[in-house]
């Protein structure tokens, strides 16, 4: 079982202990996520656990969401419901490998550019495969789109 997949449990039981409603909503919704992948048709028949990275990027989907919602309840003038999603990201982002800094992504985009030979905008989706494993989820992906084409303009 992976590392996440033990921790996430613990959590729960730990916000329920100290009755942080907040980190518990956010938790059981991780949980429920994680269940949903596993009883997919093509997950169900191998009965495969979910790895560290699967459930990384299970995170970063909720947090995008949450972010997409910010965004909405911001332009709506609905401030404590973005404070709401503000709180449970900060949440959900404990649970991410440690981020990258933007030096790191910029020597490691730079490596990628000139390993590859990069010098259009037409060479990006090469150099963005291999930044992304690279990274290995510690960068978002708008980030590392948007230092790629920097250095292919």
């Amino acid at each position: 079982m992976s590392d996440l997949a033990t921790r996430i449990p613990e959590d729960l039981k730990a916000a329920m202990k100290a009755k942080d409603t907040v980190a518990l909503a956010v938790i059981r919704a991780l949980k429920t996520a994680m269940m949903n992948v596993m009883t997919s048709a093509e997950r169900s028949q191998s009965g495969k656990p979910l790895d560290d990275e699967e459930i990384t990027a299970l995170i970063r989907k909720q947090i995008k969401q949450r972010q997409d919602s910010i965004a909405q309840f911001t332009a709506a003038g609905r401030t404590e419901l973005a404070a709401t999603e503000q709180a449970e990201i900060v949440v959900l982002e404990k649970y991410l490998p440690a981020a990258l800094s933007a030096e790191e992504i910029t020597a490691i985009v730079d490596a990628a550019v000139a390993e590859l030979g990069a010098s259009s905008k037409a060479d990006m989706g090469k150099v963005m495969r291999l930044v992304q494993e690279r990274t290995a989820g510690r960068a978002d992906g708008k980030t590392l789109s948007q230092e790629v084409a920097k250095r292919l303009s």
